[in-house]
């Protein structure tokens, strides 16, 4: 779950972490509102997503006037394929230094990375590339979470790189100690993949206030937080549940295990290693996937036709490759899946298939007898869809 940037942020202020005083708008005319209250505010697209600043989805302003203005602006914008449906108007902050501080999941290593850098306001991974000595980590111990001297050597190693903030760094130090520990704790409570406030602006007057915040928890953990989910789920709707991808929700509400991608290949397999396999498959012809939908190791007539349909609510999906290794799942009762589905969503675009183990003959027979080629190998199916789909195909 992808929670968008004001509800990240008022967990943030609930677990006593410093934010803005901030109000949620929806029209012109409830930003404005906002900015009669509090003065020169910012005015924040609500997506999942980064990059708002550069596609327009961030402005500062003066007076309710322009925050009319430029709030109708953001709301009529898509971002990245994200419409915009909600704003974020918090009171303009003066800055002196943006720093970073973040929590996520290290899987290699089994355990949550504590990360802080006084080059914050940008990409930490661009900044990680670039000047890996300016992002310092620790990894706590996962039952005792990070001790206070921990987090204190933490803060003055990434300070040493920051030279206008030496002079500052004890009272600095303190800062982040008490930031860090509360967000780990934050990021524990609500089973957090990510935790992270980016900038963690420092104020003239030497306060630290968290600019902007992401919180993604793990989804195998919803069951443990029924309230977080009814919340985004409830008057909102779930346009707002999560910030989450409509393609994504709509999966979710069809039983779908579905991710959705940059691409315009929709790739269909049943299991999670083998839709892997297909795109990277996809991905080594030259090919773009624009999905992960696995159906499962008993996949019917009916679940394909569904994935089907699913795959091409995408507009950008020119073609689609359906990857299927015949375990649990019958070939025949697949092809007939597949035949259906073309037939009563009337799809035009390509479709390649793949298909081998139980009953793969009498599934291919079913296919070519309606007018479907199958492919003998994986290999020779991404290469024919990346070919019948390149150039914008359909």
């Amino acid at each position: 779950m992808k929670l968008l940037e004001y509800q990240a942020k008022q967990r943030f202020a609930a677990a006593g972490i410093d934010i803005p005083a901030g109000r949620l708008a929806r029209t012109g005319d409830e930003a404005a509102a906002v900015a009669r209250e509090l003065g020169r505010i910012a005015v924040k697209a609500q997506v999942p997503i980064g990059g708002r600043g550069k596609a327009g989805g961030i402005a500062v302003v003066d007076t309710p006037e322009d925050a009319r203005r430029e709030a109708e602006r953001i709301l009529a914008l898509r971002i990245r394929g994200y419409p915009v449906h909600a704003l974020w108007c918090e009171q303009a902050l003066a800055i002196d230094h943006e720093l970073y501080l973040g929590i996520t999941l290290d899987r290699d290593r089994g355990r949550l990375v504590l990360i802080v850098s006084a080059s914050g306001g940008m990409d930490i991974e661009q900044v990680a590339e670039s000047a890996p000595e300016k992002v310092v980590k620790i990894w706590p111990d996962p039952f005792a979470g990070p001790q206070p001297y921990e987090i204190r050597q933490l803060a003055f190693a990434a300070l040493a790189h920051a030279e206008a903030l030496r002079e500052r760094a004890g009272q600095l130090v303190t800062g982040l100690v008490r930031a860090g520990t509360r967000l780990y704790a934050l990021a524990v409570a609500h089973d957090a993949l990510t935790c992270e406030i980016n900038p963690l602006v420092l104020t003239p007057q030497g306060t630290l206030v968290a600019g902007d915040g992401k919180l993604e928890i793990d989804e195998n953990a919803e069951y443990r937080h029924q309230d977080l989910v009814a919340e985004l789920s409830g008057d909102q709707g779930d346009a707002d549940r999560a910030g989450e991808d409509p393609y994504e929700a709509e999966a979710r509400r069809r039983g779908l295990t579905y991710v959705h991608l940059d691409g315009y290949v929709g790739c269909i397999g049943n299991g999670a290693g083998l839709v892997m396999n297909t795109l990277d498959l996809v991905k080594q012809h030259g090919g773009e996937p624009a999905d992960f939908l696995d159906v499962g190791g008993g996949a019917g007539a009916e679940k394909v036709r569904n994935a089907l349909e699913m795959v091409l609510l995408d507009p950008n999906v020119r073609g689609v490759f359906i990857n299927i290794f015949g375990g649990i799942t019958r070939g025949d009762e697949v092809a007939r899946g597949i035949v259906a589905a073309r037939d009563q969503l009337h799809i035009t675009k390509p479709l390649v298939v793949r298909m081998t183990g139980t009953n793969e003959a009498e599934g291919r027979q079913i296919l070519e007898a309606a007018g479907i080629v199958p492919a003998t190998s994986a290999t020779e199916a991404a290469r024919t869809i990346v070919a019948l789909t390149a150039g914008g195909q359909s």
